[in-house]
């Protein structure tokens, strides 16, 4: 694998890659050695674009390792949650095939290896509470409240 830190407007993100592509996205930085990529290069090059609000789908190839059926089944799901919307936990476990596993796609969402690129921060409590994410609420807000601000631009433009 080859590691990356970029910085954001959220602060730094870690980024990793594979022979198949991205694999790796997550809040905070890491100790390991820092490698040349063009993968590396490319996915940091859609996360400023992303921040900038210039980018809306991102374009990366993903290597997905690890997690269970039903865990891969919601990742999946998170990719087609359109930008700038948002589904609540229960929303997803009834198109993954389980209606009472809410909880479950919650504990998904945190095991999550592709934050932002795989948009779990588009998932939500009932209601559209601000409930659980990996880089904490305050994250989930900024990324939410810029999708929808681009969102509503683009719809007005």
């Amino acid at each position: 694998m080859h590691w990356s830190v970029v910085d954001s407007p959220i602060g730094d993100l870690t980024l990793a890659v594979d022979e198949t592509g991205l694999c790796r996205l997550h809040f905070g930085g890491t100790d390991r050695p820092r490698s040349a990529d063009p993968l590396l290069t490319e996915a940091a090059e859609q996360l400023k674009a992303y921040f900038a609000g210039e980018l809306q789908e991102f374009t990366l190839p993903l290597s997905v390792r690890g997690g269970s059926d039903f865990e891969r089944a919601v990742w999946k799901q998170l990719t087609r949650i359109p930008y700038g919307e948002m589904q609540t936990y229960g929303d997803v476990a009834k198109i993954v095939g389980d209606a009472g596993a809410a909880r479950a796609v919650g504990t998904a969402c945190n095991r999550n290896p592709i934050a932002i690129v795989v948009p779990c921060h588009r998932v939500v409590g009932a209601g559209g509470k601000m409930v659980g994410f990996g880089g904490g609420i305050p994250t989930k807000r900024h990324l939410l409240e810029l999708e929808a601000r681009i969102s509503l631009e683009t719809m007005w433009t």
